[in-house]
């Protein structure tokens, strides 16, 4: 059986009790930090006041910063891909 932590984070006003292996308290604590800082920066910027609104931005922008860190990955591995491929072909060349 595995140890399992029970927390409460706090996020939009709302207390949320979870269950969670250690190892994911610290992950999850800093994510509730960054929604609440978001929100914060949400409602002082645009004077929004409805949590709804905040939250959906909040994780708007979050799922933004996901995708495009994938799309940067993507676009790593194929430029790196490609680098190997031209060395490879050098190689080739070079070898023959």
């Amino acid at each position: 059986m595995s140890n399992q932590l029970k927390i409460k984070l706090s996020i939009a006003d709302r207390v949320y009790p979870l269950t969670i292996d250690p190892a994911q308290e610290e992950g999850l604590r800093l994510a509730a930090k960054k929604i609440e800082e978001m929100i914060k920066r949400f409602e002082k910027s645009y004077a929004v006041r409805d949590k709804q609104d905040v939250l959906a931005m909040s994780a708007l922008q979050f799922a933004a910063q996901v995708e495009q860190k994938q799309l940067n990955t993507t676009q790593d591995t194929e430029h790196t891909e490609n680098r190997l491929q031209a060395l490879n072909q050098l190689l080739e060349d070079h070898m023959s």
